[in-house]
């Protein structure tokens, strides 16, 4: 008879195809059998009248990473926010090792390893971050990391410190298809984003409330639309993260509807937040800036609609938080104009 170090007994249990009631019996930390009537052990957990479902998958968090946006340290680091993740029923993570301009690609990994392996309480990945596609990070370590494993990098076209050009993202979609790796995108106008915040600067239209105007949905729709374009030449998969905005959902639906290999994330800050979260007293709206920035009520129901007829594959949190004081949020003074806000919300616990 086979006997368990643990069962959780008597719970609907959740799996991909399907929900029933049984027990779970687990042995050595692995999940050994889903029956009915498993034999007794020392150790039981009564599930009685509730849900067991499998740990959750965190596709798209930063831990422990610069931001892009006042370079100030995200708020935790591979302890704490692995520990909020396991308490919001997550019991994987997958990060990014992010490469800032002129940084090599290999150490940027071997020092997100260091400070994940000592830390992190449950598994953890890593995506790549590729902002600087030198020669040796194009034909030595994006191959070679790729062979090892990290077969997911992620592309900005946005942000100073992070974004390539077009020619440059060709270069990146293409060593992508040869050697079998998936590209997520960040998908916003540089340009379009830039000038408008010029403009509102130099209007004195600074306060955090501005930023959701700087970033237009314009700005996300042209540039999904161009990322689309630029991986059918290159006939390679894409995932478009974090979509905010209905006209960039149509996007990602239409290219899917051409036979098109390009997938959607979004997140729960475009299910729940709106704009006018930013426009709060003071500097109380830093708290809400992230990009894309929340939309107004009206995208909420579209996004949900993608959710459910397929158009998102993957719902993740960005999980990208900043204290709320000098060393974060207000690390330009307490009222920073908008440009000046580290971007990002917190989201991996609560997801």
């Amino acid at each position: 008879m086979d006997t368990f170090d643990t069962v959780i007994r008597g719970g609907t249990v959740v799996t991909a195809a399907d929900s029933t009631q049984c027990d779970v019996g687990i042995r050595g930390g692995r999940i050994t059998a889903l029956a009915q009537d498993l034999p007794a052990t020392d150790h039981e957990i009564d599930a009685r009248g509730k849900l067991v479902l499998p740990g959750g998958v965190e596709g798209h968090c930063h831990i422990e990473q610069e931001s892009s946006v006042g370079n100030v340290m995200s708020a935790d680091d591979f302890f704490t926010g692995t520990r909020s993740a396991v308490f919001g029923g997550t019991t994987t993570t997958l990060s990014f090792a992010a490469q800032m301009k002129g940084q090599s690609l290999r150490k940027v990994v071997d020092d997100y390893h260091a400070l994940a392996a000592s830390k992190a309480v449950i598994d953890y990945g890593f995506h790549l971050i590729v902002s600087d596609p030198t020669e040796q990070t194009m034909n030595e370590h994006l191959p070679a990391l790729i062979k090892e494993g990290m077969t997911s990098f992620k592309v900005y076209m946005t942000y100073d410190s992070l974004k390539l050009d077009d020619h440059q993202m060709l270069d990146v979609l293409a060593t992508a298809r040869q050697h079998g790796a998936m590209v997520m995108i960040h998908a916003e106008n540089h340009d379009m984003i830039r000038w408008l915040t010029q403009r509102l600067l130099q209007g004195g239209y600074d306060a955090p409330k501005f930023h959701a105007i700087s970033h237009v949905e314009l700005a996300e729709d042209e540039a999904t639309h161009r990322a689309i374009r630029l991986s059918e030449l290159i006939d390679v998969p894409i995932l478009i993260v974090h979509v905010s905005a209905s006209e960039a959902m149509a996007e990602i639906r239409r290219a899917q509807t051409a036979g098109l290999k390009v997938y959607g994330e979004t997140c729960p800050q475009y299910l729940f937040l709106t704009a006018s979260d930013l426009d709060r007293e003071g500097a109380e709206g830093a708290k809400y800036c992230c990009s894309p920035p929340p939309r107004d009520a009206s995208h909420h129901d579209i996004i949900w609609q993608g959710l459910a007829n397929g158009t998102f594959q993957v719902f993740s949190s960005d999980h990208a938080p900043y204290r709320f004081d000098e060393t974060g949020k207000l690390a330009a003074g307490p009222n920073p104009t908008f440009p000046q806000v580290a971007n990002g919300v917190p989201g991996i616990e609560l997801r």
